[in-house]
């Protein structure tokens, strides 16, 4: 599933998160020279700029159980339309965030996609989180922790039902890879979902190479492909500082590369997205760096 051309879609999102200055994440990704590095892979990069976004400051929070869905769901939509186009257009859709609330509207758009061909799609999420919570388990309201469970046909329909149709992905071919932090409330939903779950612990004990082997090979189960959601607070945070949700013990550098290199090698990656990346407590624009490194990797950059 090689292309030849990416289209680079901007999701300058923080209305999901905790924490703001996440909404400059895909602005320090392109700084970061990512147009430059993927040209270099003999990529042709398309950059659509940024959909549109609402900023908080002008918006009530609304439901403190899922704060700013109205305006989150309507960015997922704008995100969706635009990625099911890029890959219509023949097209390789990678959307820089923002928070992860965004994976609601990338994968909407892709899985649509393929559901107009009567096929579907697998997912690997990349993350320390397990972003399965619901507005009735949250604890903080922000939706950028439910964005899996969204993809998955649980949680707040203006979500679940972009473009009238649920699951995106069924939850046997969905897999996370990296989990180490869960609310107590989301425990349960985890275990009863069907999603595959590779934690911290079964990378330590079995190495990436193994794990990553096992993704793949339920993500493809029955697929036409599958999409890789990348979190980058999946990755230590001694790596990458720059994101809201840091939690210690996490990917080393190389294990994230690896990872990105094996879904890369597969041929069967529908699209990408790096999300998360918040400038505003980043060193140096490290993390946005390592995103274009990871980015670069899942799209054929080889040691040799």
């Amino acid at each position: 599933m090689r292309h030849s051309r990416v289209a680079v879609i901007g999701a300058p999102l923080d209305l999901g998160a905790g924490r703001r200055g996440v909404d400059m994440g895909p602005s320090a990704i392109r700084v970061a020279e990512l147009q430059l590095r993927l040209s270099r892979l003999s990529y042709i990069v398309e950059d659509l700029g940024n959909v549109a976004v609402e900023q908080a400051e002008s918006r009530d929070s609304g439901n403190p159980h899922a704060r700013y869905l109205p305006e989150i769901a309507e960015t997922c939509r704008r995100i969706a339309i635009a990625v099911d186009k890029a890959a219509n257009d023949g097209k390789f859709p990678l959307v820089l965030g923002g928070d992860h609330s965004a994976a609601a509207g990338t994968i909407s758009g892709i899985a649509r996609h393929f559901r107009k061909k009567k096929q579907s799609i697998g997912l690997i999420w990349v993350d320390a989180h397990a972003d399965m919570n619901t507005p009735d388990s949250s604890m903080s309201g922000n939706v950028h922790g439910m964005p899996l469970a969204c993809v998955l046909g649980k949680g707040p329909r203006e979500l679940t039902h972009i473009f009238n149709f649920s699951p995106k992905v069924e939850a046997k071919n969905a897999v996370l890879v990296g989990l180490r932090d869960v609310d107590q409330l989301e425990r349960q939903m985890v275990r009863e979902s069907g999603v595959h779950i590779f934690t911290m612990r079964d990378i330590d004990e079995r190495g990436m190479k193994s794990v990553m082997s096992d993704a793949i090979r339920y993500a493809l189960d029955g697929t036409a492909g599958f999409h890789v959601s990348f979190d980058m607070d999946a990755v230590d945070p001694r790596e990458a500082p720059g994101v809201g949700t840091p939690v210690a013990g996490g990917l080393t550098l190389r294990e994230a590369h690896l990872a990105m290199e094996m879904a890369g090698d597969t041929g069967m990656l529908t699209s990408l997205e790096a999300v998360e990346v918040n400038p505003v407590l980043d060193t140096a624009n490290r993390t946005a760096e390592l995103a274009v490194q990871l980015i670069a990797s899942a799209l054929g950059k080889r040691i040799l």
